[in-house]
């Protein structure tokens, strides 16, 4: 089948877009989040948990978390079909504090069908230093819904996942001393070489003086005490909200599974001829059965019999692109071949073959 969506997105470049603020572009060094993991049980389910069979591992931390409460369940054998177990993934934020809360995601890793309605017990959060950084515990706010009967059943959304809002409470803060730091380094998100001297411009001019030089594409070092400023958390307040305007790279995405195509500001298209057609291949079979005549001797036989055609549709013939200045002016040449998105990304990826499509050109 083919796909009918076709999307050519203005990427805004430099010229439309202004400036953007220095926190949009750049991460500070050591100012980050720090990813958490544990491994935990839901409880709590409408016969909708593991199928203890399938996931011994469920019923393994069932029998930890139990005894640890002083029940011993040593040689027991039970079925609950209410429990599920689960990975809780959070993010812990720079500079939390213990006793603060972050949510948290609860995905189940068994058999389980629906974790609407559970509730996780305590569990424990680590990072990748193995220490644990929070706790979680709380009702999980499953995002779908399951419907089912005894020969249909019918999903909408995700069930095995969902979410803790304030789920986890901070037991341990990372150890990083913002106001100890002399140098910082900030790193562009999207490395360039223009765009990382016109911050280092702009903060210089902010200060009146020379504090951040420009190290390489993708970073920028700022001197704290040359800001001359109360602390290195008052050198980022002020200069996180410098406008700066950034250069944009040529580029054009195309998602062969969608058929979207988003194109940037500063493409441009060399004048180039294009010739687009599409072949049809048509294989239908159609057996027959040969039977003898009525009480003569010998057996049915089943002949084959193929059709087969290839038929070739009108094309575009040779259609010409003019040299484009502006993305609107490639958007109009390109929807004048009047062909569908599929034969579009096609048409995309031979013109940047020929040398006449000069943007970066990805694929996904």
């Amino acid at each position: 089948m083919r796909v009918l969506l076709f999307l050519l997105i203005l990427l805004p470049g430099l010229a439309s877009a202004g400036a953007i603020r220095l926190k949009d572009l750049v991460d500070f060094d050591g100012v980050r989040g720090n990813d958490l993991v544990g491994y935990g049980l839901v409880v709590g389910l409408n016969g909708t948990g593991d199928g203890l069979r399938n996931s011994p591992f469920t019923e393994e931390i069932m029998s930890n978390i139990l005894e640890r409460l002083g029940v011993n369940v040593t040689g027991e054998d039970f079925r609950p079909k209410n429990v599920a177990a689960v990975l809780v993934t959070a993010s812990l934020p720079p500079f939390a504090r213990v006793g603060g809360r972050i949510d948290v995601t609860v995905s189940a890793i068994g058999d389980s069908n629906s974790l609407l309605g559970g509730t996780l017990i305590m569990t424990p959060l680590n990072a990748a230093d193995g220490q644990i950084y929070a706790v979680a515990q709380g009702t999980v706010l499953a995002g779908g819904a399951v419907a089912e009967g005894e020969a249909a059943s019918v999903v909408r959304g995700v069930p095995t996942s969902g979410v803790i809002p304030s789920g986890a409470r901070v037991e341990r803060e990372i150890d990083f001393d913002l106001s100890s730091l002399s140098q910082m380094r900030l790193a562009l998100r999207e490395p360039d070489f223009t765009t990382a001297g016109r911050i280092e411009i702009a903060i210089n001019t902010e200060f009146n003086r020379a504090v951040a030089i420009m190290r390489d594409s993708g970073t920028v070092e700022l001197n704290i005490a040359a800001t001359r400023s109360a602390s290195t958390a008052h050198a980022i307040g002020r200069i996180e909200n410098i406008l700066v305007e950034p250069e944009t790279k040529a580029r054009v995405v195309v998602d062969q599974r969608s058929g979207t195509i988003v194109m940037g500001q500063e493409v441009r298209i060399s004048r180039v001829a294009v010739s687009q057609g599409n072949l049809t291949l048509t294989v239908e079979e159609a057996p027959i059965a040969v039977q003898p005549n009525p009480f003569a001797r010998g057996e049915t036989v089943v002949v084959p019999r193929t059709i087969a055609g290839i038929e070739e549709e009108e094309g575009t013939g040779l259609a010409e692109i003019p040299e484009a200045a502006t993305l609107s002016e490639v958007v109009a040449g390109l929807n004048a071949l009047g062909v569908s998105p599929r034969d579009m990304i096609d048409i995309l990826k031979t013109i940047k073959a020929a040398g006449a499509l000069h943007a970066e050109f990805i694929v996904r």
